[in-house]
């Protein structure tokens, strides 16, 4: 092993925590534990912090992700784009049609690939540059190709992506725009990541969700970390959010007591609720019988691809997560999704990929089944934009002569 690499000067990471035999070992290379080979994170020595101190600090800092500096496991690249520092926004339409009073919506698809996964690729792409990494590679369901291969680009890495052959083409052709070297897998994600993990540990490549992954999944607590700041340095009292891997639900839980440790926010109930589709539901169907334990869903077959992780890595932990926090879960048909889709830019005028439309019809079912008091906020995770993905042709009209006699006729009833 390596020895301990150069930190920022204002983080107080102490070491990688073990999740499973809680060993601490040093920051170094590497990525599993060593004692059990368990997966590790980074841990901070919370109560170093000066609570007002560290949020003057924060509130000075740069418009971004990295303006939680102290709470990172690594320092800025510099000259990388600036990602996160993403809006939210009060959704009062989309409240009055789905029965949630108090509704916002954390808005991550306005990030610089349009979609939260620049947040992890931008820690992991910082680590691999400090261990001076010349590639880097991923498996994925298509959002994390786009942002892998950006990132890539921008700091002169190469990239090599590997996504089920099933992936929108709408989202891997901005991958190999971008210049990374797009494989196609006849396969699940699964497999996918098996292949990629096998090749990334041959060829010495970067992989974010796997060698990469203490530092990279790290990146997903900083929505939670905004949301806070953005809400007056208080946590939501409900939080939705869509679930592939699981990396952003465990890691929205880790923000949440990061946050109360660091003293940035009063002690209070932050309910975490899963949102899947039914045709992959994993997480949210083991939450609804009975918070059992998780079993792979084999053939995962769904109209939000991005979530079609079929065995996910965190998948019971979430569930714990979950059920330690009073939170539920929702699990979504594909006709929900897309209706909800619609819904969603129709009353605020967010175009969302599928993902985002499972985020919306499962509040929507939270709310009919009394998960959510008039008066509590909730927060909806809106992890994607629709552009780079396929938009419903359903929803455009006919097609009409230039003629005003004929576009009255065809569209007599849309304007109605």
């Amino acid at each position: 092993m390596a020895t301990t690499l150069e930190r920022s000067s204002t983080s107080h990471l102490r070491g990688l925590r073990c999740r499973g035999c809680h060993a601490l070992a040093p920051a170094d290379e590497r990525y599993i534990c060593g004692e059990c080979y368990g997966p590790i994170e980074p841990e901070y020595d919370l109560a170093a912090f000066d609570a007002e101190t560290l949020r003057d600090e924060i509130e000075r800092g740069p418009l971004s992700l990295w303006r939680y500096a102290p709470l990172l496991p690594v320092a800025a690249p510099r000259g990388h784009f600036t990602v996160g520092w993403t809006p939210l926004v009060e959704a009062p339409r989309l409240g009055a049609a789905i029965g949630v009073p108090r509704l916002f919506l954390k808005d991550d698809s306005r990030n610089p690939s349009l979609s939260f996964k620049d947040r992890p690729v931008a820690l992991a792409l910082a680590r691999a540059l400090e261990l001076g990494l010349e590639t880097l590679a991923c498996a994925s369901t298509g959002n994390l190709a786009g942002a892998v291969a950006a990132a890539a680009a921008r700091n002169g890495l190469r990239a090599v992506v590997f996504v089920p052959a099933t992936t929108d083409e709408g989202k891997i052709a901005g991958a190999a725009a971008y210049g990374a070297t797009v494989v196609r897998v006849n396969g699940t994600y699964d497999q996918v990541n098996r292949l990629c993990a096998r090749l990334a540990d041959e060829e010495r490549w970067g992989f974010v969700n796997f060698t990469l992954r203490p530092y990279y999944a790290e990146g997903s607590k900083t929505l939670l970390f905004e949301c806070a700041e953005q809400l007056g340095w208080r946590l939501p009292d409900h939080v939705v959010i869509p679930v592939g891997s699981g990396a952003l639900l465990t890691r929205t839980a880790t923000a949440a007591a990061q946050l109360r440790g660091a003293g940035l926010v009063e002690e209070g109930a932050l309910r975490i609720h899963a949102a899947q589709p039914s045709g992959c539901a994993p997480v949210s169907d083991a939450v609804l019988d009975g918070y059992r334990p998780v079993r792979p869903v084999r053939d995962p077959v769904t109209v939000a691809r991005s979530l079609a992780i079929g065995a996910p890595a965190d998948g019971d932990g979430s569930v714990e997560i979950i059920r330690a926090s009073g939170g539920s879960a929702g699990s979504v048909s594909d006709a929900e999704v897309v209706d909800a889709c619609a819904l969603l830019a129709r009353t605020e005028g967010v175009l969302a990929e599928p993902a985002g439309g499972v985020v919306v019809a499962t509040a929507k079912a939270l709310a009919a089944r009394g998960a959510f008091a008039d008066d509590e906020s909730v927060v909806l995770y809106i992890t994607g934009n629709a552009y780079k993905g396929t938009i419903e042709r359903s929803a455009l009209g006919p097609v009409v002569a230039a003629d005003a006699d004929e576009f009255r006729t065809k569209y007599a009833e849309a304007l109605a």
